[in-house]
């Protein structure tokens, strides 16, 4: 048993393709810079749970921060095959989920990130222009890489900020999670215990007469 993860245990290969196509839907959604990440899971749960009972599957349901996880592992191998693609061409990736997943996430980090330096240094020189517009726009280059210089470190330092939370509420859910989990088997062993022990009696109170 050891190195077995429960989620082991949800993560069939229908549950985990119904999680990818659910998060790849809802791609732009989690792309907002403000957005409530946790009520986004709540809702990828209950697509998925949808999905399995339309599946027939009764057996299996997920929580948020299950999704949560399984995405963060996958997102993992995806990057970590998304670089061997690059270096050996597509073909060499053999992880079932990789098509799916590059289709959109390979283009779509790229492409909207070129969409927003495009927009920011647009905007940046139109107000520029504007806010200059009886004089020579010479002076107007220097401004722009200053503007950049200036915007940055805050939304640099947000950003960390809210990836060290993000990654401390992972670990807090994780724990909840495995202390959910070990709580439930111990209650399990408990119940097997005193239902042997049960037996156990009974059967020596009927030896005994």
């Amino acid at each position: 048993m050891h190195g077995f993860h429960w989620t082991e245990l949800i993560w069939t290969l229908q549950a985990t393709w119904h999680l990818v196509n659910t998060r790849l839907e809802m791609d732009q959604a989690f792309d907002q810079p403000v957005c409530k990440k946790k009520k986004l899971w709540e809702i990828v749960a209950e697509k998925v749970n949808a999905r399995l009972r339309e599946s027939e599957v009764t057996d299996v349901t997920v929580k948020a921060y299950e999704c949560d996880l399984k995405w963060r592992n996958m997102l993992a191998t995806y990057r970590k095959n998304a670089e061997r693609a690059k270096r050996l061409r597509a073909v060499s990736v053999h992880w079932e989920f990789f098509k799916a997943m590059h289709e959109v996430l390979g283009k779509s980090r790229e492409e909207i990130e070129a969409q927003r330096r495009a927009k920011l240094s647009g905007t940046r020189v139109g107000n520029a222009i504007a806010s200059k517009r009886f004089t020579p726009i010479l002076p107007t280059p220097p401004a722009t890489p200053a503007a950049a210089c200036t915007a940055r470190p805050p939304q640099d330092v947000l950003q960390l900020y809210m990836e060290l939370q993000e990654r401390k509420m992972n670990m807090w859910a994780q724990q909840k999670a495995l202390e959910e989990r070990k709580i439930e088997a111990i209650n399990n062993l408990a119940q097997a215990i005193s239902s042997l022990a049960q037996k156990n009696s009974t059967q020596m109170s009927k030896d005994g007469h």
